[in-house]
């Protein structure tokens, strides 16, 4: 697996989160952030039990390719 640091949030108070990866072979996204778990708005999205909700800043998405290139990613 071969894991690209994309970008990590620089408000972080102790730099630790959000982070976000690439992985060049699967050509997948790994985020790191908040772990989902107020009930209710997991209630909402239906998630089947092996998979799990993170939460990141909606400016993180500044480090996704698509948006970063202007979308030639």
């Amino acid at each position: 697996m071969a894991l690209e640091f994309l970008g990590k949030d620089p408000s972080s108070p102790d730099g630790d989160s959000a982070t976000i990866y690439r992985d060049t072979d699967r050509d997948t996204y790994l985020v790191q952030g908040l772990k989902v778990t107020d009930q209710e708005r997991l209630s909402q999205l239906g998630l089947p039990e092996h998979e799990t909700v993170v939460e990141i800043p909606r400016y993180m998405t500044q480090f996704f390719p698509e948006v970063a290139d202007g979308g030639r990613s």
